[in-house]
Order: C-alpha cells, then structure tokens, then sequence
C-alpha cells in the first residue's frame, strides 16, 4: 500500500513586516537582507494567536481540500519547536479544536526539516495498514524566539502553518523514497536559548551540501534521473541555500518553488506552505515528480520524492 497526500491546507498571518519596517528597527537594509537571503516580507501573528491556532486552521483546510471529515482522521502528528506551553501536546489540542475525537495525537522537534520526519512517520501507519488517514501539520510561531535586536536572525525568520492529510494512494504514486538523517555534533550551530541563535556561517555550509546531497540521494532511491524532477521544493530558509540545490540537479529556475520572499523562513511550516501556493496557483498536477528537502537545527535533515495524485 503506498501513501501519499490527499489534502492540503495553510495558515497565513495577517500582519506584515517588510524589509523597510525592519530598517526602521535596526541597522539594516532592504538591500542588503534581499541579496543574502531573498527574503522581502515575512508574516506575524499577534498576541492572540498561538501555534495551535494556525495548526488547527491548517488542519481544516487540509481535510477539506482531501474530502474527508474530521472523526475519520487516525493520527495528528504535529511538527514544531514553539508550542504553545510544554503540554499537553499541540497535537491534543487540535484535535480537540478540530473535531478529530478518534485520533491519536503526538507532537515531534525536529526544527526545520520536521514536516519530513512527520510525514515519514505518518507514511510507515499507512503503509502496513495501522491506520488509514494520518493528518501532519508544520506550525511555528518563531516570532516569540526572535531578538529583535539581533539583526542577523530578526531579519530571517515568519509565522505560519501548513497541513498535509495522508492515506492511501495508487500504485506507483505518493511517496516513493525518503532520507532522514541527524548530526548532533552541529546543533551547537543552531539552537534557542531564549532566542534564536545562529553560527550562519556554519550553518551555510552545512545547509549547501545536504540540500544538494539529500536530493539526489532521494531521486536515486526512487529510481529516476534528475530530469524526471518536475518541482524541487527546498526549505524556504535562503535563496542562496535554495539556489546551490537547483544547480547541483541541473534543474531550471522555472522547477524550483519558491516563497521565500513573502513568508521568509517558517521552520517546520515552510515546505507545506509552499506546497499548498503551488497548488492554489494551479501548477502541480498529477504524476508531476516532486522532489522536498529540508534541514534545521539538531543538525537535522530529511528528503522525500514522491509522485503528486492519489
């Protein structure tokens, strides 16, 4: 039985905070962020809206968008690094928010690249029939880690949730290969302690390599060849990281989504969030090849190929 994704949904903020807000902040410049790191724009929730909140958006949209009513949902599993308390788990509490009263519900901490540990995790439930439809949602609210004093990470990091409803598809589409993977012996590159902090340097280096690295290595699991690649959807971090992928698969800028720009970096919320905007605009199809990689603090890191339609 394979398993891909039936549904997709997201949750945007409203506010937005541009690169010029940012220069009325602190010693910056419009400039100066977009040529480092693409980023124009990113979003901010307010006060009263916690991670739950748009997880739990997300997740409507999601099971919406796949047909499917809340109570036939078997499993949330819900990437993030800023919950809204340390529990119970934001897991719990959308599915008590969304209706999903047969669920079991668990959160992971993987940074950056935990929407692909949680939709590998949610893939193994659906592949040996444990269960039918696993619901894996992106949320973050960063916004609540960020000095913004510190102008090397404020100027990086949005708000925002995606959602992915999985289940079982047909042969030869869905997920058809996947690398995880974590170096412990980085996280001191990357990590919070109260705020963000950030070697970038190191960082950089480590995000070139494995972005590059870990697509290839999916798109050979899967048994195809780089042209078969129809998107490369890469953690939407820094458009130089995302620009050295492209180049490594030889794929034309046209191939890589990009989005950035408006939401800046949403850790465990960025893949799906762009996913769902390539989706709204109307460009993936079924049997498009899709290729994600993401990476985040821990070191951590993970990949997927997979063939769009169900």
């Amino acid at each position: 039985m394979n398993a891909g994704i039936w549904g997709m949904g997201r949750y945007i903020p409203d506010q937005v905070i541009t690169n010029f807000d940012l220069e009325k902040r602190m010693d910056t410049s419009d400039e100066w962020i977009r040529t480092r790191t693409g980023i124009e724009e990113r979003r901010i929730a307010g006060d009263e809206v916690g991670t739950v909140h748009m997880a739990a958006k997300a997740a409507q949209k999601a099971i919406e968008h796949a047909g499917i009513h809340p109570e036939e949902i078997d499993l949330i599993i819900t990437a993030t690094v800023t919950p809204d308390h340390s529990f119970p788990s934001v897991s719990c509490e959308i599915q008590h928010e969304i209706g999903a009263v047969n669920a079991a519900a668990m959160d992971i901490s993987a940074a950056c690249a935990g929407f692909m540990y949680g939709i590998i995790t949610g893939k193994q439930f659906i592949e040996t029939g444990a269960y039918k439809h696993v619901l894996v949602i992106g949320a973050e609210k960063l916004s609540n880690l960020i000095d913004w004093e510190d102008r090397n990470t404020a100027v990086l990091f949005g708000d925002g949730a995606g959602a992915a409803v999985l289940g079982p598809v047909s042969e030869g589409r869905g997920i058809l290969s996947f690398e995880l993977g974590a170096d412990g012996r980085g996280g001191k590159h990357l990590y919070e302690d109260k705020y963000v902090k950030m070697n970038g340097r190191e960082v950089f280096k480590f995000a070139v390599r494995q972005m590059g690295e870990s697509s290839i290595s999916v798109i050979e699991k899967a048994g195809l060849q780089k042209e078969d690649v129809d998107f490369l959807m890469p953690h939407q971090a820094n458009i130089r990281i995302m620009e050295s992928a492209r180049e490594r698969l030889g794929l034309p800028p046209e191939k890589m989504s990009v989005t950035v720009n408006q939401f800046g970096n949403t850790s465990s919320a960025s893949i799906p969030l762009t996913m769902v905007e390539e989706l709204e605009n109307g460009r993936v199809k079924d049997d498009d090849v899709i290729v994600m990689v993401g990476f985040g603090g821990g070191l951590t890191w993970g990949a997927i190929a997979m063939r769009w339609g169900r």
